[in-house]
């Protein structure tokens, strides 16, 4: 039985990590911090989630667990994965894991000192459509992949989506933010590592309220076999059509063999081989639940995981690189 405290909850992401704990039979959270006093309210009021302390540092002195799972504002989140990792505590946590280069070198050395975990929600490794496309590719269905196209296009909402994000320095970038679930997808997916940042942009697009706010962002990578991969991760989808748009998260492979197209939410996936007149639709391979909390408590036992260490702490660095440039310039 793993041993879970919290720490932060002013993400959504971080509730979703905390109800899928609470209902897994390994998991029993321990405690739960919550930092920001209107958050805690909130919380309190809402009555979903018992907070036991106010101060992170006095969780981690007080509490006796195995893991912290951590859902803060970003820019807190390097340091807060630091210090557990230095009191020997795992970590799970959703992305992005830091916003800053050298809290992920730290974060590296501590993890491999001392032989502790790191979890991260980069949930596509789970989506039904994305788990279909590696098979297919993998089975060579379209040869070698040469190219990769994804749109990652997110709902802006002002005013609904958490203040923080438009505070300077407390984000980190949309590229860290939104991007690292396609670097961690794609090499994933095709087998190809990405050996090159070609060239990256972020920028304010139209969002006068923020000035210094990325709502807007691309990207071109060079893959190990000379292959290519183009990205848009902006925050342009109509805030009325929500996630549910195909440009959400789709991507399109195209090899010396055919070519694939999948969506997140979509109902078949699309191919089409070298000697096909027109696409294909298949059915999806199953989902699966959990897929990065499953890898984590594999992890920590000491077994192979689909998503390990190693990957989550490779596509951090690859998306904080991918951001290093793009901020540049």
């Amino acid at each position: 039985m793993l041993r879970l405290a919290f720490a932060g909850f002013r993400h959504g992401h971080a509730m979703a990590l905390y109800r899928a704990a609470a209902a897994h039979k390994d998991i029993r959270i321990v405690a739960a911090c919550e930092e920001d006093r209107a958050t805690a309210a909130a919380l309190r009021e809402a009555g979903t989630i018992k907070l036991t302390h106010g101060r992170f540092q006095e969780m981690l002195e007080q509490v006796d667990c195995d893991a912290i799972g951590i859902g803060d504002y970003y820019a807190a989140r390097g340091p807060m994965c630091i210090a557990a990792l230095e009191r020997g505590r795992h970590v799970i946590s959703d992305k992005p894991i830091c916003i800053r280069l050298e809290e992920l070198t730290r974060i590296e050395t501590l993890a491999r000192r001392g032989n502790l975990r790191i979890g991260c929600l980069l949930d596509l490794r789970g989506s039904a459509p994305f788990l279909t496309a590696r098979r297919l590719v993998h089975e060579q269905a379209i040869g070698q992949v040469h190219t990769v196209t994804f749109l990652g296009q997110h709902p802006l909402l002002w005013g609904a989506r958490p203040g923080w994000y438009f505070e300077p320095g407390l984000q980190g970038g949309t590229i860290n933010d939104i991007a690292i679930h396609a670097l961690d997808a794609i090499p994933w997916i095709t087998g190809r590592r990405v050996v090159e940042v070609v060239a990256a942009r972020a920028w304010n697009a139209r969002l006068p309220q923020a000035p210094h706010f990325q709502d807007a962002a691309q990207l071109m990578l060079r893959l190990d076999n000379g292959g290519g991969v183009l990205g848009d991760v902006s925050y342009l989808a109509p805030d009325a059509c929500g996630y549910t748009i195909p440009q959400y998260w789709r991507m399109t492979f195209h090899g010396d063999g055919g070519m694939i197209e999948c969506s997140e939410g979509a109902a078949s996936l699309q191919i089409a081989s070298s000697q096909d007149r027109a696409l294909r639709d298949l059915p999806l391979d199953a989902p699966v639940k959990d897929a990065a909390i499953e890898s984590f408590l594999a992890e920590v036992r000491g077994d192979a995981a689909p998503l390990s260490t190693a990957d989550v702490l490779a596509a951090t660095r690859l998306a904080l690189e991918v951001q290093r440039r793009a901020d540049r310039g």
